[in-house]
Order: structure tokens, then C-alpha cells, then sequence
């Protein structure tokens, strides 16, 4: 007998030290249904549980870098309209869902485009039809050539391929009980407390090598900070400081991961205000800031400097239109000019998120040295993501990221159908709307140089109407321990957590 409880001991045992203790620091899921998950938290879970036609492969954010997934190959037609996929075949879903068809690829994306079932919706308005062709082929016909295609039908937001069986029966409880085709499938969610997945063992591309993952909910940075260094966590959110950073480096356990994308810290200019409406008060706005200072407060590796309104890294980005220079001699006399020698006084409404309360004190500081002044309302988060969308904000400083390639960001926050007083509004809080064309243009030239080129323009003019003013770029920061190998080189990672894959590995402890 206490030989059979020894070996019971030492199985358990084994199987814990077989299990990936994780937290992204969030309080609990929302969904994990593929189609609804946009919150911070849910996207890790999503990332593990399913896959897309192609993929960003582990490690990377780079759109350059998309490969086969749940596609063998594809054609495509000579004016980039009509996307032919072939699908791998015996790919299984979890549990007893059976094998993917060109039913559930069809579906997916049908649901993906539909916004009563998805909040990616937006995201697939290109597609004209859905066919399927054969059990393993599907056919795309696009409405004009889409920039972003691949990106649309990638392992990100609403390119994750579902069951459409389960999606069926299941309904809205989908979201609860999630069936994808990834290495990690659904197990158990204890409200605030974990949401736990095990290894999936007819994935395509292998059994993963660890059993469990147990996604622990610890919003507390000091509670997740000591739970990793007592053991009790292998990987973590960490905080986005340098001094963090620097002080985990400078201890032998702590692996530091810095990956993108970021979210691109922007300050918009509100010219609905006055007197924003006047170009010359719109730059001595940017010239009395000090970017460098700023970035000197966040941290070179967890805030690098933007050079514009496109974030670093992303596919279209183009610096030779230049920073602003900082120059607070130059933004008075060009308040002066525009018959404000006595200075101005704007209202602006702030987050009171440690991401962002601080950074708007520091721009206070600096604005008010060129006599602009700030009368700042700090509200909480919710409140300000309200009256940011409603005009009540002169300055709206916001960070966001969004899928690599100029396009989006362009057009979610410079165009002026994204502005936010229109029916169709998405974030454009400064109504730009002096790009319009080259943004259009850029979005449907199959030429990429052509493309880059709009893009390239559409930044100068953007740059040049002072629409607003670029900062720096929050990069993800998480932190694992030496008993874990990812087994890839992690430099970006779209769902903002560390891909947990096949091949990810966790020592005995």
C-alpha cells in the first residue's frame, strides 16, 4: 500500500511538473468565443486554441513573416480578387467535433462578417462571396483588392476558424465552451479565479509537450510578481517600466520578454475645438513637447520614440517627413502670431490609468513653459473613453495596437469616415481628414511600391496639418522563468501574450 501511494505521489507529482502556470494579469475572461474575444485577456486563450488559414508564426508580429496553417497552399488571381485555399486534411477539432471541411472555413468567415456574431466585422467588409468548392477548398471573391487580406484570414481576431457544428448547437453558449483546431483545447473556467486548458492530442502538428496550462487571473502586480518569484507562476504580465526591467535583468531568474507590437501612444489634436482649428496653434502644440523627455520617463526599451503617425515596425511606416522639434521659443511666437501672445487655456480629459495619468502630467508641464495651459479632467477610464468619442476633449492622448500594416491605422484614426462625430465613427478624435485620397488609393493598389508610395504621402500631409502629434510605442513586457523554453525566438506576437505552443517545453521543478 505505501508503495501505491508513492507511485500515486510521484504520477501527480509529474504531472504538475508538467503543467505551465501562467497570468496575463487580468481579472477574468469576457469570451472565448474567436469572434467576440477583444479583450486584453481573452486573446491569449484565443491565440492557443485555434488556428487561421495562414498564421503569424510563433515569435513574430510581422506580416511579412504569415505562413500556411490551416491551408496547405493558395492561389490567387492575377488582380488579387479571388483567393483559392486548400486545406490541409485530417485536421481535428477538440473533443469529438470531427475533422475541419471547407463547411467550417465557410461558416467562420460568414460569421467573422456578420455584426450581429462578431466584433471583427468590420474587418471582412472586402469579401463578396464565400464558396466551397470541394470538402477541402474554398474560394474568396474579394469586392477590390484587399491590402490586408492575408492579415483578415490569419490566427488574429476574426480569421480564427471555428466549428461550425459546435458553433451550431451551442450557440451562445459557444463563448463558454470554445471548440478550435489549436494545440491547447478547453477544459475548466473558475470565475476569477483560472481558466484551465489541456494539450490537444490529435493536433495537426503534433501533441503538445506540456499537458496543462493553468491561465491564473492575478490583477495585482505585487500578488502576480510574487507568485512568480516564489514558484508559483512559470510566465507573467510584467510591468511596462524600464526600471522594472532593468531591475529583473539584474536578477539571474527572470527572463525579460520585450516583443510588439506595441500601442502606439499618440496625442490628437481635437481642431473641432478652437482655437485647434488654426494650424499655427496645432504646431506650437508640437513643438512645445518634448518627446525625448518622455521617452526618457518610459524607458528606450519598453518606450522606443515613434517618427510618425504610423506606428514603428508596422508595414507603410515612413520617417522623412521628420519629427517635431522640440522648439518652445518657436510655439510661443507661433501663438503670438495667431493672436494669442497671452497663451491659451485647453480642456482635456485624462485616464487616471497609470499608463497614461502620469504621461499627460509631464505634457502639462511642458505645454505650460509655451503658455498652454491645460485644465485637466481625470475621470476614470471608462468616462474618458466616453468623452473622448463625444468632443470633450481638447487633446486626446490614446494608445492602440493594431494589425501591422499602415492601412489600419491610418485609416481608423486619419480618415475622416473614422471620425468620431460621424455615424461610422471608429477613433479619428482629431477629424483629419486632408489624407483621404492617398489612404483610399493606397488600400485597393495591388502595386506595392505604388502602395507605399500613397501611404508615404498620406503621412507627410498628416504630418504637415499637425492632426497629431506621435510619442512612442508601449511595447508588451512579460517575464518567464528558467524552467521554461518557448521554443521559438519571441520578437512580436499579435494576441500580446507569448504563443504557447506544440513545442513549448517546462522543466521539472
Amino acid at each position: 500500500m505505501a508503495l501505491l501511494f508513492s507511485v500515486m505521489a510521484s504520477t501527480m507529482a509529474l504531472a504538475q511538473d508538467n503543467t505551465l502556470q501562467i497570468s496575463s494579469g487580468g481579472s477574468d475572461i469576457a469570451t472565448l468565443d474567436a469572434h467576440r474575444a477583444s479583450q486584453t485577456t481573452d486573446k491569449a486563450l484565443v491565440g492557443w486554441m485555434y488556428n487561421g488559414l495562414v498564421r503569424f508564426p510563433p515569435g513574430s508580429a510581422d506580416p511579412k513573416d504569415i505562413e500556411l496553417d490551416l491551408a496547405e497552399r493558395w492561389e490567387t488571381s492575377p488582380d488579387g480578387k479571388v483567393w483559392t485555399f486548400h486545406l490541409r486534411k485530417g485536421v481535428k477539432f477538440h473533443g469529438n467535433w470531427g475533422e475541419l471541411t471547407a463547411d467550417d472555413v465557410v461558416y467562420s468567415l460568414t460569421r467573422s462578417a456578420d455584426p450581429k456574431r462578431s466584433t471583427f466585422s468590420a474587418d471582412f467588409a472586402a469579401i463578396d462571396k464565400l464558396e466551397k468548392l470541394d470538402d477541402t477548398t474554398v474560394r474568396i471573391t474579394l469586392k477590390y483588392t484587399d491590402v490586408n487580406f492575408l492579415g483578415r484570414v490569419s490566427n488574429y481576431h476574426g480569421g480564427n476558424i471555428v466549428s461550425k457544428k459546435a458553433a451550431e448547437e451551442l450557440g451562445d453558449r459557444f463563448g463558454t465552451n470554445p471548440v478550435g483546431t489549436g494545440p491547447f483545447a478547453f477544459a475548466e473556467h473558475v470565475t476569477q479565479q483560472y481558466v484551465k486548458l489541456v494539450a490537444h492530442p490529435g493536433y495537426f502538428r503534433g501533441k503538445p509537450k506540456i499537458d496543462t496550462i493553468m491561465y491564473r487571473m492575478i490583477p495585482s502586480d505585487s500578488a502576480r510578481e510574487l507568485a512568480f518569484t516564489s514558484g508559483e507562476l512559470d510566465v507573467m504580465y510584467a510591468k511596462r517600466e524600464q526600471r522594472w526591467v532593468d531591475q529583473a535583468r539584474r536578477r539571474g531568474n527572470i527572463n525579460v520578454d520585450i516583443f510588439r507590437p506595441g500601442e502606439f501612444r499618440t496625442l490628437h489634436i481635437n481642431r473641432s475645438i478652437a482655437p485647434l482649428d488654426d494650424l499655427r496653434v496645432r504646431q506650437a502644440i508640437a513643438y512645445a513637447i518634448n518627446v525625448d523627455d518622455l521617452v526618457k520617463y518610459v524607458g528606450k526599451d519598453v518606450g522606443p520614440r515613434g517618427c510618425s503617425v504610423v506606428p514603428p515596425g508596422y508595414l507603410g511606416e515612413d520617417c522623412t517627413a521628420g519629427n517635431y522639434p522640440f522648439d518652445p521659443a518657436k510655439a510661443k511666437a507661433l501663438l503670438a502670431e495667431a493672436g494669442h501672445k497671452d497663451g491659451i487655456t485647453l480642456k482635456v480629459t485624462v485616464s487616471n490609468i497609470s499608463a497614461q495619468q502620469p504621461i499627460m502630467e509631464i505634457i502639462q508641464s511642458q505645454l505650460a513653459k509655451a503658455g498652454i495651459k491645460l485644465d485637466m479632467s481625470v475621470v476614470d477610464h471608462p468616462t474618458y473613453q466616453s468623452q473622448s468619442r463625444k468632443n470633450a476633449s481638447a487633446l486626446v492622448f490614446y494608445g492602440a495596437a493594431r494589425f501591422p500594416i499602415a492601412d489600419t491605422y491610418l485609416s481608423e484614426f486619419y480618415h475622416s469616415s473614422a471620425d468620431v462625430s460621424k455615424p461610422t465613427a471608429v477613433t479619428n478624435f482629431s477629424h483629419c481628414a486632408v489624407a483621404d485620397a492617398e489612404i483610399e488609393a493606397a488600400r485597393t493598389e495591388p502595386n506595392p511600391d505604388k502602395q507605399k508610395a500613397f501611404w508615404k504621402e498620406a503621412q507627410r500631409k498628416i504630418h504637415d496639418d499637425v492632426c497629431a502629434v506621435p510619442l512612442f510605442d508601449l511595447n508588451q513586457v512579460w517575464a518567464h522563468s528558467n524552467r521554461i523554453d518557448y521554443g521559438y525566438d519571441l520578437k512580436g506576437a499579435m494576441n500580446l501574450a507569448p504563443p504557447i505552443t506544440e513545442l513549448t517545453t517546462v522543466k521539472p521543478r
